[in-house]
């Protein structure tokens, strides 16, 4: 087996480009078979300079190498599209030469006419194949104009294509309906269509993994692997990814890139099995698969055929898990490598980071969580209005803190254990229950409601800071 992923490189790549990429790499690990990658560089208007390395960071970030590809080279270079322009080309001219295409000197006026024309009497519009009728002399006058001109591929008029698609099963195209594409644009760039079957046919490529959106591009592949004498691989087309109001997935849901989930602080392992769900599954016990179990179990045939719907609050739920199965010295890693991409003062702190982290384990769902919820520990106190509103309206407020700063103050020596026993003990000299007597010192020390626990934080800010933090609170009650 020799499959493929052969991304655009024309911005950040889509979680759906990730999800293709990921099923063709589990389908060529799981059968010992070749994965090769390919830049499909040839829409130069849409080119962006830093995609490429962008994919091939996407990629490593979430574990999936490849076998061949621009960087690594292969037996069956080049894995650049554009680098192979000159054979392109070539295999168009000899199409030409065997009456298999033909060039078409129609204006997008005229064009334009013949679509009116089909709309007006509510018919598919069929390009009408005036160009192929022309006469050799009519040919040689366009010819010596020097007028632009395209290259169309000529289909079959008659009968049906059908593809024996390995997730949606047989599909079947009427030829009549399909028309004669353009396989060169008049710039002399070949098109998608054209190109694409070329060089998976220049790979060796047997099994074509995509994204249903380009179902309608096979037939057209199809005839052209037909033109050129090449037995055409096997296809799969995958279901499309819709959001949760089962609209295409788009950046008004939110994160759709790889990149802004990476961003976003979602472990790479997370998104690959989550990717990997959206679509396929393997029973409905088990959804937590590490990459090699995805190995072992991910097999085409149950991918199901129907739109997956991305669930962001499943994948922070996922995220969760992954982060609570990581030991607390695996983690401060993990947020201290997130941190360093940040301009968050955080990342100058690895040591004040790694005895914080125990503190929060369970209850980040990203590692973009730690920060809102150990920025106490790092600067200045910024106490939230609503939690400062529960202060305030809490009667015993004054006195717990007055009482919680009297322990603080000589509690002996400064520890976890010394810490929590002050914090109980002015509690239990109230006459208060935790629940009660704890929200008035959690709220001066850490800004929050909700926060790590209020004795390792104690512990954490060291007494003077502590004790500032509980003046101030007493202060600003009056």
């Amino acid at each position: 087996m020799r499959v493929r992923f052969a991304p655009s490189p024309t911005g950040l790549m889509h979680v759906g480009n990730l999800r293709t990429a990921l099923y063709n790499w589990l389908l060529a690990r799981g059968s010992g078979g070749t994965f090769v990658l390919r830049i499909e560089d040839t829409d130069e208007l849409r080119e962006h300079p830093e995609a490429v390395a962008g994919i091939e960071r996407v990629l490593t970030w979430c574990g999936l190498d490849w076998d061949e590809g621009p960087d690594v080279g292969g037996p069956h270079g080049p894995y650049l599209q554009s680098e192979r322009r000159a054979e392109h080309l070539a295999v168009a001219d000899r199409l030409i030469a065997a009456g298999d295409a033909y060039r078409c000197w129609c204006t997008p006026p005229e064009l334009d006419t013949e679509r009116k024309f089909a709309e007006a009497e509510k018919r598919p519009y069929i390009y009408s194949r005036r160009c192929l009728h022309l006469t050799d002399a009519e040919r040689a006058e366009r010819e010596a104009s020097g007028a632009p001109s395209t290259i169309r591929f000529k289909m079959p008029d008659e009968g049906a294509t059908v593809v024996g698609d390995l997730v949606r099963g047989e599909v079947r195209f009427e030829n009549a309906l399909l028309g004669d594409h353009v396989i060169v644009r008049g710039t002399g760039v070949p098109t998608y269509n054209f190109v694409n079957p070329l060089d998976d046919a220049h790979h060796r490529i047997t099994h074509v993994i995509r994204g249903d959106d380009l179902l309608s591009s096979t037939p057209r592949q199809v005839a052209l692997y037909a033109a050129i004498g090449v037995e055409p691989p096997l296809f799969g087309h995958l279901p499309m990814i819709l959001g949760p109001d089962r609209k295409r997935l788009s950046k008004r849901h939110g994160a759709t890139s790889a990149e802004a989930l990476r961003e976003a602080g979602y472990l790479p392992e997370a998104v690959v099995n989550f990717l990997a769900l959206l679509g396929w599954s393997y029973d409905d016990q088990h959804e937590i698969f590490s990459l090699a179990e995805l190995v072992q179990h991910f097999k085409l045939e149950n991918v199901n055929p129907a739109a997956a719907v991305f669930d962001f609050q499943k994948l922070a739920w996922m995220n969760g898990q992954y982060i609570r199965n990581l030991s607390a010295d695996e983690l401060s890693g993990r947020i201290q490598g997130f941190l360093a991409g940040t301009a968050s003062p955080l990342a100058e702190q690895p040591d004040l980071v790694r005895r914080a982290t125990p503190l929060v384990h369970e209850k980040l769902a990203t590692l973009a969580d730690f920060e809102p919820l150990c920025t106490f520990l790092f600067g200045p106190v910024e106490i939230e209005e609503e939690a400062w509103q529960r202060v305030a309206a809490n009667e015993h407020a004054a006195p717990v803190l007055g009482a919680t700063r009297a322990a603080l103050a000589s509690a002996q020596p400064w520890g976890p254990e010394s810490v929590e026993a002050a914090i109980r003990g002015a509690a239990e000299s109230l006459g208060l229950k935790p629940k009660a007597a704890f929200l008035p010192p959690r709220v001066a020390l850490t800004g929050r409601t909700i926060s790590p626990g209020l004795f390792e934080s104690a512990e954490l800010l060291g007494r003077d800071e502590s004790l500032a933090r509980l003046d101030a609170a007493l202060a600003r009650l009056g």
